[in-house]
């Protein structure tokens, strides 16, 4: 019986191989900026780089910057100190995490919603 509902389609496996992908690339992302000597990713200022950056640091920024803190900063489990290859750990399962998550999100909704449509349907009749 379990199997029978664990079936996935071949769009859901190429789905779930491309998440396992994605996460397992996610590492790019501090890897190719230090042996290129780069900067920051895009979009990834601070208030400082900002202000450096801007001249200035706007409004919007400075005032919404605090509202939200990163459960595990820069995606980094060891701390600042840490070797790239333990923060390409770190980032890998910070992509975990957030499959993991968003897939429970989506489960829990979808049964939300096929238990309310299956109340919806014995009503009506």
């Amino acid at each position: 019986m379990l199997s029978a509902r664990c079936k996935m389609t071949t769009f859901q496996k190429k789905l779930w191989a491309g998440l396992v992908v994605m996460a397992l690339l996610s590492p790019l992302g501090i890897l190719l900026p230090s042996y290129f000597d780069a900067e920051d990713a895009w979009g990834e200022w601070s208030g400082e780089k900002l202000n450096e950056m801007l001249g200035y640091i706007p409004a919007g920024f400075e005032e919404f910057a605090d509202i939200w803190k990163a459960p595990i900063p820069d995606y980094n489990l060891a701390g600042e100190g840490a070797s790239l290859w333990i923060q390409a750990g770190s980032y890998i399962f910070s992509g975990a995490l957030g499959i993991l998550l968003a897939f429970c999100f989506v489960y829990a909704l979808a049964r939300i919603i096929r238990r309310n449509e299956s109340e919806f349907s014995a009503e009506k009749e």
